[in-house]
């Protein structure tokens, strides 16, 4: 097993087109790390600098002990799992996994030990015979992962591979890709653009938006301290309400005509100073002696919880409750807040003001 480290990794395509802009962090030995963004914010190409599938234009990449920016893929000690599961049709499960092994010379007891321990693992040991266009896409996903297993990599790298199967299989998949990495104690880079995939399977968590890295952390730092309005948005499901608001004075800001206390105010905002206010649609507590007034447009019935749309102030929220709690024709809501749950960021740059 080993560590991972980027040092201000770039890269740039002809013409000048600067894909990764300077990305820098480490992965600690049997860490598990999920990069998430929108598509085309250079997760992928990240991920396919360390496999080495795409050279680096600048910077230095780092496996264990071993600077691998000149190492070809297949000496880097690495395995990759692909959205498109990559099998090979004619062949059968158990040649499917035990092909890279072969190309290695490794000796076919050890190629036979390892199939049959990996397929034992992803319980499916009763498939080894049959062809890829036999199996589900679940079942196709468990032997793209036997496949990584048998190498028995310093290394895992998944390229968003739950991206083909339903929602039903995405969850259960997700939850066995944990147990297993746990179980393996691999160091692993996850790249996926769900947030909340990126939530459940992260150690480390890092939030990309065009090249750059918005902010890196513990999967509840990142969502309850989001260090932009672009990550206060795209983390979270649904995500943050953000509004237009003004500084009243100190721990209070203005939306619309509603006063929301704040506890988390950067010190040089004063009174008058345009601001953007983020509140997180579970943070808003329906509460009969709650001060403040929403008036609800209409309500979706999610089955254990219910998301009420309407307005607060003159802006547009979205507030998440658990089911039953409020009459289903309500017109309006009353809802208490945290001052330290209430979030501020610049206009400008949507940076976050306060700690």
């Amino acid at each position: 097993m080993a560590d991972v480290s980027l040092t201000n990794v770039r890269k740039v395509y002809a013409g000048n087109v600067e894909a990764v802009k300077g990305v820098s962090f480490d992965i600690p030995d049997g860490g598990f790390c999920v990069l998430v963004g929108p598509s085309g914010c250079g997760k992928s190409t990240l991920l396919r600098m360390v496999a080495g599938l795409e050279a680096i234009t600048s910077g230095e990449c780092r496996i264990g002990a071993r600077v691998v920016n000149e190492v070809e893929p297949a000496d880097r000690d690495i395995a990759m799992v692909f959205q498109n599961y990559a099998l090979y049709p004619h062949m059968s499960v158990y040649e499917n996994m035990a092909y890279g092994l072969r190309n290695r010379g490794t000796p076919k007891d050890e190629i036979d030990r390892r199939v049959k321990e990996a397929a034992g693992i992803l319980a499916i040991e009763s498939f080894l015979d049959r062809k890829p266009r036999a199996l589900s896409g679940g079942q196709r996903q468990r032997v793209a992962m036997g496949r990584a297993i048998v190498r028995k990599p310093q290394v895992f790298l998944f390229d968003e591979p739950l991206s083909n199967l339903d929602a039903k299989l995405r969850v259960q998949m997700r939850v066995e890709i944990k147990k297993l990495q746990r179980a393996l104690g691999v160091t692993s880079i996850y790249v996926t653009h769900d947030q909340v995939e990126a939530m459940t399977l992260s150690d480390k968590l890092v939030v990309m938006s065009n090249g750059r890295v918005e902010q890196m952390g513990v999967p509840n730092e990142v969502y309850r301290k989001p260090a932009s309005k672009f990550v206060a948005t795209f983390i979270g499901s649904p995500p943050m309400n953000i509004a237009k608001g003004v500084v009243r004075g100190p721990g209070a800001v203005a939306v619309g005509d509603v006063v929301l206390p704040v506890s988390d105010m950067a010190a040089d905002l004063k009174p008058g100073d345009a601001i953007e206010v983020g509140l997180r649609p579970e943070d808003l507590i329906v509460r009969g002696d709650g001060s403040l007034t929403m008036q609800v447009d209409f309500i979706e019935e999610l089955g254990a919880t219910q998301l009420f749309h309407g307005t607060l102030g003159g802006a547009h929220l979205v507030i998440q409750a658990a089911s039953g709690l409020v009459p289903s024709e309500s017109k309006t809501l009353n809802l208490a807040i945290d001052p330290a749950k209430v979030h501020l960021f610049d206009v400008g740059t949507g940076a976050r003001r306060g700690r």
